[in-house]
């Protein structure tokens, strides 16, 4: 299903296990390429996640070095492990969704992304975000531009500055059951692993079925 008619090449930023609305605009196109020539951008989704914890939503920041300042391009942008980020991440993840349905079925395939290294931030979001459409059982085409590619692409549907935390997205969600919700109730638009852990098989039909806007 694809409700953005006019493309089938999806331009994105890249996202650190990206939110709903994110991977629903993969599912839904034909195929993602992923901007490895733009700048980086602090406070975005290209380095952190949202998840549901017991006190509400937090956010897994992935601590990063950018080489050449605030014009450092996203495919330089290396991981700092100065920091035990991984094992912290890990801990918090276990702890929000280890009581949901599917997190024992899935767990396995993600767990090992917390205990290698990758040396770039491009690299580890590629690799987990393909690790997440194959769970979800999504073969969508899903690369990285060779560099920077220009706005005027109208062959492309550019959402590189769609996806932000410091924004609602536009897409109503329907609810489906979490882990907490039954305290503080529904909370749309987490990390993809929410609706993964949460409705498994189901989380494909989910994000085809989303009016995207």
């Amino acid at each position: 299903m694809n409700n953005n008619p006019n493309t089938n090449k999806l331009l994105i930023s890249t996202a650190y296990l990206g939110s709903v609305e994110y991977f629903a605009f993969i599912v839904q196109n034909e195929k993602a390429i992923i901007d490895s020539g733009e700048h980086y951008i602090k406070q975005t989704y290209r380095n952190r996640c949202e998840i549901y914890a017991t006190s509400g939503k937090l956010s897994l920041i992935i601590p990063v070095i950018k080489v050449n300042g605030n014009h450092t391009k996203i495919k330089d942008i290396r991981i700092a492990y100065t920091e035990q980020w991984q094992k912290v991440h890990w801990r918090a993840i276990v702890s929000a969704y280890n009581q949901s349905p599917f997190f024992l079925y899935y767990r396995d395939e993600l767990e090992g992304f917390y205990l290698n290294t990758f040396d770039y931030l491009l690299d580890f979001n590629l690799k987990i975000t393909e690790t997440v459409l194959n769970l979800i059982g999504i073969d969508n085409m899903i690369e990285k531009s060779v560099g920077y590619i220009e706005k005027n692409d109208s062959d492309r549907l550019d959402l590189r500055n769609h996806f932000s935390p410091k924004k609602k997205p536009a897409t109503v969600m329907p609810e489906y059951v979490q882990v907490f919700s039954d305290k503080q109730g529904f909370i749309p638009n987490l990390s993809i692993i929410d609706l993964l852990f949460n409705e498994g098989p189901n989380a494909c039909d989910y994000l085809e079925i989303l009016n995207l806007h």
